[in-house]
């Protein structure tokens, strides 16, 4: 899967590729399609989640820049799988998942797997995770309409924000957010979809 389907795509990172490697995707993927959890798709989990496409868990990855070390934030759990790279490529993660059920499910699969370093916290990460913060780089799982600002004010000076943006149920854009000291710049890394982010938003 890693060198077919996310070296062979352009993904370069040392520590992503290692780490794509050592995760077992198969332990968050429900029994009933672990027959494909080396696909390079996104697969139904529990609660109408998913767990997302490899190459996007390597992708998102890639453009956080991170070292070991990093302090990440992660809003929305889900299956657990990108926590677990994160996690496997050495850095100290914190994840948040609005579904009760399924952040006791996916803390679960996490210790069941060997990371149980994972923080994990059921609740609206839409604002983030204040009492862990500053963080140096925030991935974003689910999409918003707007780029939430208490994410923006939890990341450090020198850090990164990946999150999709866009209308609910259509196709959304990728975005790297780099913080340099109090100035802002946006890319845009192209069309992906995932599910909404959940829960009662402000409107910006």
């Amino acid at each position: 899967m890693v060198a077919e389907d996310i070296e062979a795509r352009g993904i370069s990172d040392p520590l992503v590729l290692a780490a794509l490697r050592a995760v077992p995707r198969h332990m968050f993927v429900p029994e009933r399609h672990r027959s494909r959890a080396y696909d390079d798709t996104p697969l139904p989990i529990e609660e109408g989640q998913t767990i997302s496409q490899p190459y996007i868990v390597a992708l998102m990855s890639q453009l956080l820049d991170l070292e070991p070390g990093d302090k990440v934030l992660e809003v929305g759990t889900g299956s657990g799988y990108q926590a677990a790279v994160l996690a496997q490529m050495g850095m100290a993660v914190y994840s948040v998942e609005i579904i009760p059920a399924l952040a006791d499910r996916t803390r679960r699969v996490l210790d069941n797997s060997g990371y149980s370093q994972v923080q994990t916290l059921a609740g609206d990460g839409y604002f983030g995770w204040k009492e862990h913060a500053p963080f140096d780089a925030i991935i974003v799982t689910a999409a918003p309409d707007h780029i939430p600002p208490p994410l923006l004010a939890q990341l450090k000076s020198s850090g990164n924000l990946v999150i999709p943006v866009g209308p609910p149920g259509d196709v959304q854009t990728l975005w790297l957010t780099q913080r340099r000291g109090e100035k802002w710049e946006s890319f845009n890394q192209g069309a992906v979809q995932f599910g909404t982010l959940l829960g009662r938003h402000p409107q910006y």
